[in-house]
């Protein structure tokens, strides 16, 4: 099974849960799972039969170009990413519980 990266404000759909286990080979299946345990997570996910606007999902470290028909593999990790607007160019990517981007986010000071 797929391990699902559970974002901080959909905690709660999960009892707390960080990570939990997804069957599926897409996304679409794997929401679809989330959903029989989890009531409550695909309308956070999902509007209109595609991913949510402002919901970027990433498979194995590279963000799914095909919604939710990117392909999920038994042992993939599956981050569901709520997008954050920057420069143009951005490369995001997910290895194993660690988001990184090739931009630093510049904070003003104070």
């Amino acid at each position: 099974m797929a391990i699902v990266w559970v974002p901080s404000l959909m905690r709660s759909l999960t009892g707390g849960l960080e990570q939990v286990e997804a069957r599926g080979r897409t996304i679409r299946q794997v929401i679809d799972d989330l959903e029989r345990r989890y009531p409550g997570i695909k309308e956070r996910l999902v509007v209109d039969g595609d991913i949510r606007p402002g919901i970027s999902v990433v498979v194995d470290g590279l963000a799914a170009r095909r919604g939710l028909l990117q392909p999920v593999g038994e042992s993939s990790e599956v981050h569901f990413v709520p997008a954050i607007s920057g420069g143009a160019g951005q490369d995001v990517s997910c290895t194993r519980s660690r988001l990184t981007s090739s931009t630093a986010l510049h904070w003003p000071r104070i």
